[in-house]
């Protein structure tokens, strides 16, 4: 499992590029993606996990 996920897609969030495998340290980058375009939606794919969490948070309380 540790190497299918270090050949995956990772979004680079200092540089805005997307990186295949473990190229950047892991501060700096977001996934892992099972593709190329999925990780070049990276801060679209956070803000809607995140809005989502924040709905169901809300609801829980």
């Amino acid at each position: 499992m540790a190497e299918d996920i270090e050949h995956r897609y990772w979004y680079n969030l200092k540089t805005g590029e997307v990186e295949h495998g473990f190229v950047s340290p892991s501060v700096d980058r977001v996934g892992p993606f099972e593709t190329h375009a999925e990780a070049e939606r990276a801060l679209e794919i956070l803000r809607a996990n995140s809005a989502k969490w924040a709905e169901e948070d809300a609801q829980e309380s």
